[in-house]
């Protein structure tokens, strides 16, 4: 039985890089990654069997904290806790496509924003319609709109099934099946990875925008 995930106190006192109030579901507020102090929580999702696909299921606590407190050294990667009503909801995590190894794999456009999103797991009953496409919904919302992006890019591994569904019911259109190259450096390694890309405009997403930005929260 999966245990649920805690109220976190401090999350209001966090600054949000995005706040929505989504009718029927809750209020969603996009903070900034705390390395350390979210590390208990992004430690717990990750090292779970349905995570395998994200890529640290070996590591303790203090890896997956360096892990993120490396990428909080970049300018063009970043992780942010989602939270729905203060209770952590998803890791989310952007980077720009030509600073990463994907772009070596698809041609780059402006205002292309890359994402990697891990949910977090289900409550004790496992059941909530609806849920994934709500906090997709205002997770979407602050990229393309707040943020003024064009496009997202997602590179799901190919067997993760269950991401590339959940990617094609959010209008996510599939791209090609691409290898992503090993990374071997002294602060950073990825194994080569047979991902497959989908893409979503703003258009898409959001067509009664008519393709305009608005200012987030």
């Amino acid at each position: 039985m999966t245990t649920p995930e805690p109220y976190v106190p401090y999350a209001s006192e966090r600054e949000a890089v995005h706040e929505q109030v989504v009718d029927g579901f809750g209020t969603v507020r996009v903070l900034p990654l705390d390395p350390y102090a979210d590390a208990g929580t992004v430690h717990r999702w990750v090292s779970e069997e349905r995570a395998a696909f994200w890529g640290m299921t070996g590591l303790t606590r203090s890896q997956a904290a360096d892990v993120y407190a490396h990428m909080d050294t970049l300018d063009t990667h970043h992780a942010f806790l989602v939270v729905k009503d203060g209770i952590p909801a998803a890791l989310l995590q952007t980077y720009e496509p030509e600073a990463d190894r994907v772009s070596e794999c698809y041609p780059v456009r402006p205002g292309d924003i890359g994402v990697h999103l891990l949910l977090a797991p289900a409550g004790a009953d496992g059941h909530r319609p609806g849920w994934t496409a709500a906090l997709l919904r205002a997770v979407l919302t602050h990229l393309l709109l707040g943020l003024d992006r064009r496009r997202i890019v997602v590179d799901p591994d190919v067997r993760n099934d269950k991401a590339i569904a959940r990617f094609l019911r959010q209008g996510f259109e599939r791209g090609p099946v691409v290898v992503l190259p090993e990374i071997d450096l002294p602060d950073v390694y990825l194994p080569e990875k047979r991902a497959q890309l989908a893409f979503l405009s703003r258009e898409t997403a959001f067509p009664e925008a008519g393709g305009r930005p608005v200012t987030d929260r």
